[in-house]
């Protein structure tokens, strides 16, 4: 799967990325399901991240009101699964 799922969230990355390795872990620990995309196993999904992002960086974070995050800090994900009555 390469193009992120309406109805969850969607997680593009890459193992030897911090901020991925970050942004994976606080999902994970809040016990938030997601599809996590690996970039190195899936390289063309890197064109799906940039074309909803408009920019190379990563994580790209898709949230299931079609939202998304780029490079986000803890604090934009927590704020952002709050407002969409996640956690």
């Amino acid at each position: 799967m390469t193009t992120p799922a309406a109805d969850s969230i969607t997680m593009f990355g890459a193992d030897w990325c911090r901020d991925c390795i970050r942004t994976k872990k606080q999902l994970d620990e809040l016990g938030i399901e997601y599809t996590y995309i690996d970039l190195v196993q899936e390289p063309s999904a890197a064109d799906v991240a940039k074309e909803i992002s408009g920019r190379t960086n990563i994580p790209v974070v898709v949230y299931p009101d079609a939202s998304h995050h780029v490079e986000p800090s803890n604090a934009d994900v927590e704020s952002k699964l709050r407002e969409l009555s996640l956690i």
